[in-house]
């Protein structure tokens, strides 16, 4: 079964033109691979409910690839999905596919800790110094994922990641920020990771 959904996967991605994709945008091959799939719906592939039958061994080491994600039937999913599929594309869908799923990463770590609501939701809008956790929350903007492409991409990931897809790529990172900033608590927690724009850190004693 893997094999055959990599093969038609390629073919999926192999529909998209590359005249279409800017390669100055290192995110737009993920994306565009998505847009693809209404030219050529017949390549989809329903998936099992058990991650661990359906990723290939490298992805289960190694994490998601775009590939896969593609091939996967369209994501659904309760609030905790919804509200993870929001946060990666607000705070990362000009991220490469490694920096989307990094992002979930950091969410579901938190959920995963004593130090933080056990619910996504519950992370995703948490308020406190002063101001919310992740800054789409509380920026005064409609909550509207206009790009729809942006938006499937990353509803496919929120839901590999609820699933149980690895969390190979930040160490347990439990913040992040972009390279314009320095927070203060950047001086104190340990630096985990860089992915495009974003720093990742792991707040002392978050595991468990």
């Amino acid at each position: 079964m893997i094999s055959l959904m990599m093969v038609r996967a390629t073919a999926l991605a192999l529909a998209v033109s590359p005249a279409t994709v800017d390669t100055s945008r290192p995110w737009d091959g993920a994306i565009a691979t998505f847009a693809a799939m209404s030219l050529a719906p017949e390549l989809l592939v329903l998936p099992s409910p058990d991650l661990t039958v359906i990723l290939p061994a490298s992805a289960q080491k190694d994490g998601l690839s775009a590939e896969w994600l593609a091939a996967q039937a369209a994501p659904e999913g309760d609030a905790d999905w919804q509200c993870l599929t929001e946060a990666v594309y607000f705070e990362a869908r000009g991220e490469s596919l490694e920096g989307q799923i990094a992002v979930a990463e950091v969410i579901l770590n938190r959920r995963d800790s004593h130090l933080y609501p056990r619910t996504v939701c519950g992370v995703v809008k948490q308020r406190g110094g002063g101001g919310c956790q992740f800054s789409y929350v509380c920026d005064g903007h409609t909550d509207k994922m206009r790009e729809k492409a942006a938006a499937d991409l990353a509803g496919r990931i929120a839901r590999a990641m609820l699933d149980g897809a690895p969390r190979v790529l930040t160490d347990g990172a439990t913040h992040f920020h972009t390279g314009g900033v320095r927070p203060d608590w950047s001086k104190r927690f340990a630096r985990t990771a860089k992915i495009g724009a974003h720093v990742f850190y792991r707040q002392p004693g978050a595991k468990g």
